[in-house]
C-alpha cells in the first residue's frame, strides 16, 4: 500500500483568479469555438437520429449511441440530402468493427467519425482494431475509451492510431461499475495528470506523435464541474445526464405516470407540470435489448425517471455565460488560453462548504 497517493475531484479545487486581466467584456473580448467543447453521451435517452439536429443547432457535438445503426445514420443523411456526417461520432462495438473490417469499411464517409463504444478502454484488441482502421482508412477519426489511468493515456499515445480518448469510469450518473467493482479514479486528478502527459507529447520536437484529445466523460453535475474539466485540460466534456434532463432528448415524456406526446408534453412543461424523462445507462439490460442483444452480461447502470428542468437553448445559454466568466477571471481571451492552463487550488470541505448554497 505504499505507492497510495491522494487524489482529487471536482469539489475539492477551485480554479483561481489571474493576478491582473485585461478582459474588460466577457462576450466582446472572449472568443469561442464555432462548436462547444461539448460531446453528447451515446445514450439512447439522450440522443438519437430524430433529436441530433437540435444539439447540433446548439453547438453541441454529437455521438449516437449504438442503437443507431451506421446504415441507418447513412439513410438518414440521404433522406435529409446532406452529403457528410459533419462530425457526427457513430458507436460501434466489436461486433459492428468485425463486420465493418470485412467489407474495408466501404460504405463509411471519407473523414468518417467513430466511437468503439466498449466498458474498458485498457485492452490491447482495442489498440488492434484501431491500428488496422488506420492501415485501411487512415481519414477515418477514432474515438475509444473509457479509461481509467493516466498511463494508458501515454500508451495510445504510443500507439499513435486513435484521435480522442474518453477518460472516467464510473462517474457517470447511469453507472454502477465504480460502486459495484471498486474500479476508477477521481475525475479532476485524472483529467489533470493525463494533461500533463499530452503537454510532455505536445512539447516534444522530436516526436511525430499527435496525441489524442482528452474526453472527460461522466458525473458532470454542473455546470462548475464542466468548467473545472476544461480548466484542469480536458479538451472535450461529454454529457450524458445534464442533457437527458433537457426537453428535446431523446427519452420518452411522462405525467405522473402516463406517457406523453412530445407536443402534449411540451404543453404541459410550459404550464409547469413535473414532466419526467425516462433514464438508463448503457449497461443496462433494457439498452443491452435495445442494441439488439439477446445474452444479457449483468447491468452496470440504472434506470429511473428524472424531472425535466429546462429546454436545451435555455442550458447552454447559461452555460456559455458561465465559461466565460471563468475564462474572463483566467485573463483567457479563448479555449486556447483557458484549458488546461490556470491555476488550480485544492480546498478543504469547510471551504467548499462556505460557497456551496
Amino acid at each position: 500500500m505504499e505507492n497510495i497517493k491522494s487524489k482529487f475531484d471536482f469539489d475539492d479545487i477551485l480554479i483561481v483568479p489571474s493576478v491582473k486581466t485585461y478582459i474588460t467584456s466577457r462576450y466582446q473580448n472572449i472568443k469561442l469555438s464555432k462548436r462547444l467543447p461539448l460531446f453528447t453521451a451515446p445514450m439512447d435517452t439522450v440522443v438519437n437520429l430524430g433529436n441530433m439536429d437540435v444539439f447540433k443547432k446548439n453547438r453541441i457535438n454529437v455521438v449516437l449511441p449504438r442503437t443507431v445503426k451506421y446504415e441507418q445514420f447513412i439513410a438518414n443523411e440521404i433522406l435529409n440530402n446532406k452529403t457528410t456526417d459533419d462530425g457526427v461520432f457513430i458507436s460501434l462495438g466489436f461486433n459492428d468493427l468485425d463486420l465493418h473490417y470485412k467489407n474495408n469499411f466501404k460504405g463509411f464517409h471519407k473523414d468518417a467519425h467513430i466511437l468503439i463504444d466498449v466498458a474498458n478502454g485498457h485492452m490491447q484488441k482495442i489498440v488492434d482494431y484501431c491500428r488496422e482502421i488506420k492501415r485501411l482508412r487512415p481519414d477515418i477519426m477514432i474515438m475509444v475509451g473509457n479509461i481509467a489511468n493516466p498511463e494508458t493515456y501515454r500508451w495510445y499515445c504510443k500507439n499513435n492510431c486513435v484521435d480522442y480518448i474518453r477518460i472516467g469510469i464510473g462517474n457517470g450518473n447511469g453507472c454502477l461499475t465504480t460502486k459495484q467493482s471498486g474500479i476508477g479514479y477521481p475525475m479532476a486528478s485524472l483529467i489533470y495528470e493525463i494533461k500533463q502527459i499530452k503537454n510532455e507529447f505536445e512539447e516534444d520536437e522530436t516526436s511525430d506523435i499527435d496525441p489524442p484529445e482528452i474526453v472527460a466523460d461522466g458525473g458532470m453535475k454542473d455546470y462548475s464541474d464542466i468548467v473545472k474539466s476544461l480548466a484542469l485540460g480536458a479538451d472535450y466534456v461529454m454529457i450524458g445526464s445534464l442533457f437527458n434532463k433537457a426537453f428535446e432528448s431523446a427519452a420518452d415524456n411522462y405525467l405522473y405516470g402516463f406517457k406523453l406526446k412530445p407536443s402534449t408534453a411540451k404543453y404541459f412543461f410550459d404550464k409547469g407540470y413535473p414532466i419526467k424523462k425516462y433514464f438508463r445507462g448503457m449497461s443496462t439490460k433494457e439498452a443491452q435489448k435495445a442494441m439488439g442483444k439477446t445474452k444479457f452480461k449483468t447491468s452496470e447502470g440504472v434506470v429511473r425517471f428524472r424531472q425535466v428542468e429546462y429546454y436545451l437553448e435555455g442550458w447552454v445559454e447559461n452555460f456559455e455565460h458561465y465559461l466565460r466568466n471563468a475564462m474572463s477571471y483566467a485573463n483567457a481571451k479563448t479555449l486556447e488560453e483557458f484549458i488546461g492552463k490556470t491555476e488550480i487550488c485544492q480546498i478543504s470541505k469547510n471551504a467548499y462548504d462556505r460557497f456551496n448554497k
